[in-house]
């Protein structure tokens, strides 16, 4: 078998068991300490702004939902409400911030039937587009003409931040931005997740 033969089959195929065994390593961000060292990217941190005061951040990573990140915001201002010595916690400020990055990255199985020891062939002409005019193309820059030998993909991340203020005693009724920090823990608890290994 040739290089270019092989090149052509098996190089495809080992690019394609890669990405989906990477795909497979993949996972949202559990819910774990923000860390430089931790296995998936993201996680909750707190800053103390007062003796009964906190601002609570929970970042997730691209496979993150928005539900998720609020949800262990939330939880996180609860078991930090306890580990104080309080009861319940109140929102005074509470924000999402969403991040969208859009990526655009060649087809790696791109692969022209003459191989790719003649890189410097691919197929490369110009073509008349109004408003632009005159522009060129090549399999590798994206157009028009060739949409589906480019991967377009819309990658969303988001934070959430809460400053909260920690109380002792019962939790007075009717006030939509105060938590029993025993009920959330008790409710939200089974079904955080955290990390594995």
């Amino acid at each position: 078998m040739t290089n270019d033969r092989f090149s052509a089959l098996v190089l495809p195929a080992l690019a394609g068991l890669t990405l989906a065994l990477g795909g497979c390593a993949a996972t949202t961000t559990p819910y774990q300490p923000a860390s430089a060292s931790s296995k998936v990217k993201g996680g909750y941190s707190e800053v103390q702004l007062a003796s009964d005061r906190y601002r609570v951040t929970f970042e997730g990573n691209n496979l993150t939902s928005r539900d998720t990140v609020e949800g262990y915001l939330l939880y996180r201002s609860a078991e930090l409400t306890l580990a104080q010595g309080y009861d319940w916690f109140s929102i005074v400020q509470r924000e999402t911030e969403h991040r969208v990055e859009r990526r655009v990255e060649p087809d790696p199985f791109y692969r022209p039937w003459y191989g790719s020891t003649y890189a410097y062939w691919l197929p490369e002409w110009r073509y008349y587009g109004r408003p632009y005019g005159w522009r060129s193309w090549y399999p590798y820059g994206g157009d028009p003409f060739w949409a589906s030998r480019i991967d377009v993909r819309t990658v969303e991340q988001f934070e959430a931040t809460a400053e909260i203020i920690m109380h002792r005693g019962p939790k007075p009724e009717g006030n939509g931005k105060s938590f029993d920090a025993r009920d959330v823990v008790a409710t939200l608890g089974p079904k955080i997740e955290r990390p594995k290994g």
